[in-house]
């Protein structure tokens, strides 16, 4: 892989965060997709941006975002860029700041650049295999909790459903961020103990997060327990847990199949 990756994804980050701006709290056309989720103009301008900038620079990468539509032609690529333009679009359109742009670089189904931006906060974390995570360039180490009961939590309320856990569901201190790659970030930054979310995850929610998360030392599986492949024909997983490696031993015994 170019060791330039990281930082080709760092300045269409901060180029696609200044379009994001621009749009931000102004009048936006707003549609709806299949399942209710909102898609702005500017979700789509910052894909466009994204997608010209990157696979110029990349042309022997394939190309997988939540506002491009699939051809699954990126399969046949070794190497992947994976984007979400706008993470968190409903915080985006209720003018919140919590929102961010999610981009990875992805081989042969693992993740080895990933940055995730937050225009609105400027902050911007990012990560290389082997090459730790930081958040504004100062390192990232993730918590050492061991016991789920009292652990925080970055959870959706549907994940605390006693459908999905094989004994009591843990007393998790359970809080929420509308971006799922900022969940993986927070974990990785050592605020909260642990994200979880058990219904599938759209990869491009996830794959940049993976990768920082893995950097700062904490330990990602799907929930099942099991390592997760990106780059996927569904571009799925089924669900995430993240959480330092005894949290997360902890919490998946207590997790139903």
């Amino acid at each position: 892989m170019p060791a330039t990756d990281l930082s080709l994804l760092i300045d269409a980050a901060r180029s696609a965060g200044a379009i994001a701006l621009d749009h931000w709290k102004t009048d936006l056309q707003v549609d709806h997709k299949h399942g209710g989720s909102p898609v702005s103009e500017a979700d789509y301008a910052v894909d466009s941006h994204l997608r010209e900038t990157l696979t110029a620079a990349r042309p022997d990468y394939g190309w997988l975002s939540e506002e491009t539509p699939d051809t699954l032609e990126r399969l046949s690529r070794d190497t992947v860029f994976i984007a979400d333009p706008i993470d968190g679009t409903r915080a985006y359109l209720n003018h919140e700041p919590t929102w961010a742009i999610a981009l990875a670089v992805v081989h042969k189904g693992q993740p080895t650049a990933g940055v995730v931006y937050l225009p609105a906060r400027d902050k911007l974390y990012a990560a290389t295999l082997d090459g730790g995570a930081t958040l504004n360039d100062a390192p990232l180490r993730t918590g050492s909790r061991t016991d789920p009961d009292g652990a925080s939590v970055l959870a959706p309320r549907p994940s605390l459903d006693p459908k999905w856990w094989s004994c009591k569901v843990p007393r998790f201190d359970r809080h929420w961020r509308p971006s799922l790659a900022y969940r993986f970030c927070l974990v990785a930054q050592g605020r909260f103990d642990a994200m979880l979310t058990l219904r599938d995850a759209y990869e491009w929610d996830i794959a940049s997060g993976i990768l920082i998360a893995q950097e700062a030392g904490v330990k990602l599986t799907d929930r099942n327990a099991r390592p997760i492949t990106l780059n996927s024909r569904s571009a799925k997983a089924a669900g995430i847990l993240a959480a330092p490696p005894a949290l997360h031993r902890a919490i998946a015994k207590r997790l139903g199949g």
